[in-house]
């Protein structure tokens, strides 16, 4: 598979689970998940997958670039939340959650990057 089939591959699975994100936060009675994780539990996964598929997606953007837009998004959800007949709950622990999740994979996924990349030019 070439280099460009895979981003577009990558960048579309991002945009996806962005919408799916979406979709789920606003619905006024979202399906229940396997398990019955709590809202912050859920809020972190979500992120966690967004910032994973958003490193990959966008090797090249820089992951402080990547991280203050879905921190953004985190932040509109919330404000969306806020509307009265979506009937859902907006919360800032929330915004703080996604936000964490973000940094905590895009820090991640920055370090293995470098300890792969070290790794190459050792055996070079």
């Amino acid at each position: 598979m070439s280099p460009q089939r895979r981003l577009a591959i990558l960048r579309i699975a991002f945009w996806a689970a962005a919408l799916f994100a979406f979709v789920m936060a606003i619905l006024p009675h979202p399906p229940e998940v396997p398990g019955a994780p709590s809202d912050k539990v859920q809020h972190i996964a979500a992120f966690l997958t967004l910032a994973a598929l958003a490193s990959f997606a966008y090797p090249t953007t820089s992951p402080v670039y990547l991280g203050t837009g879905l921190s953004l998004f985190g932040a509109f959800i919330e404000l969306v939340q806020y509307v009265p007949s979506l009937h859902r709950d907006s919360d800032p622990l929330d915004w703080i959650a996604d936000t964490a999740a973000t940094a905590l994979m895009l820090i991640f996924l920055h370090w293995l990057r470098g300890k792969f990349s070290e790794a190459v030019s050792r055996k070079s």
